[in-house]
């Protein structure tokens, strides 16, 4: 596999929420990312796929609901969502997709 396959892997999806939003205005992007991806590779992985500077990273982990479907308990995932922080002067555009 190759090594953007799995930058990929790591960052799943950018989240764009008005939490997220309002993060943007201060420099930070949103992304959901893998439950066992750490701090260094999440680093590593946006800088290497955005080509960007990235000065810190924030991670929080969203422990999945109970939820009943047709009666049926199920829970959703858990989902882990990282904060990262741009250095001044670098942004990264997630309207436009990955």
């Amino acid at each position: 596999m190759s090594a953007k396959a799995e930058h990929y892997d790591v960052i799943r999806k950018p989240v764009i929420t008005e939490k997220a939003t309002m993060a943007s205005e201060s420099g930070a992007v949103v992304f959901e990312v893998a439950v066992d991806a750490n701090k260094p590779q999440i680093k590593e992985a946006v800088e290497a796929l955005f080509g960007v500077k990235v000065k810190a990273v924030n991670t929080t982990i969203t422990k999945g609901k109970e939820k009943r479907f047709r009666g049926v308990k199920g829970t959703r995932k858990d989902v882990k969502k990282a904060y990262v922080t741009l250095e001044e002067g670098s942004t990264i555009d997630v309207t436009t997709g990955l």
